[in-house]
């Protein structure tokens, strides 16, 4: 491992230390959120482009580094910005750090995955380039797949950034939204766990399926069409 790579792993890992260390995960909790709710609310009203700059800063961060604490701060950005202005700027703060922490993987540990194993993921680099779009936006749907591995194990597939990126972006919309206005009606939540429902995720999954089945169904319909001519 050269010496940039060492530089980025311990930067990397001295700001999760010191996440732990200085127990800043008491501030990422529904508790402290509804406790200061009102603080909170007050001082965006005087300074709302400190506190708009701050919240997207610290949401990429919490991605960036896979740290917890990602879902309250989508459920935050809804009872302090309102549902609109809360989707938009998670949905930009959840893509962008993912993004981060899918490059970070990537650097790291690409090449090293690769050279070793190369052989045996043969067969997964190639349906990643010629599927990976679909796969992941199915991943993204699916809520008990957590974020930060599939962020970090894109990084290590030939998938490209930028359709790592938007591919995300539109995965992860429906179910930022859902946060985001439960964020909105923040009374009315007791756990995070009350926001999705088995039906709610259900409807995810079969959104997130659909693109693959339909793509599947269209090269059999093509397939059959021509054996006919």
């Amino acid at each position: 491992m050269n010496k940039t790579k060492i530089v980025v792993l311990l930067a990397a890992a001295a700001l999760i230390a010191a996440f732990f260390l200085l127990d800043l995960g008491q501030y990422l909790s529904l508790d402290f959120l509804k406790e200061k709710h009102q603080t909170i609310l007050d001082f965006y009203a005087q300074n709302r482009v400190l506190t708009l700059a701050g919240f997207f800063f610290g949401y990429v961060l919490v991605t960036a580094l896979s740290l917890p604490g990602a879902a309250l701060l989508t459920l935050a950005a809804g009872a302090i910005f309102g549902f609109l202005t809360g989707l938009i700027v998670v949905s930009f703060a959840s893509t962008l750090g993912a993004t981060l922490a899918f490059l970070v993987s990537r650097f790291l540990f690409k090449e090293t995955v690769q050279s070793k194993f190369g052989n045996q993921l043969g067969a997964i680099n190639r349906g990643v380039e010629e599927e990976g779009a679909f796969y992941l936006f199915t991943l993204r749907l699916i809520p008990a797949v957590p974020f930060f591995v599939i962020n970090l194990l894109m990084g290590l597939t030939p998938i490209k950034t930028g359709i790592y990126a938007l591919v995300s972006q539109l995965g992860m919309l429906p179910g930022t939204a859902v946060f985001v206005n439960a964020g909105a009606q923040l009374s009315k939540i007791e756990s995070l766990s009350d926001i999705l429902s088995p039906g709610l995720i259900g409807a995810f999954v079969l959104l997130g399926i659909f693109p693959i089945v339909a793509k599947k169904l269209l090269a059999y319909y093509k397939q059959k069409k021509v054996a006919a001519l």
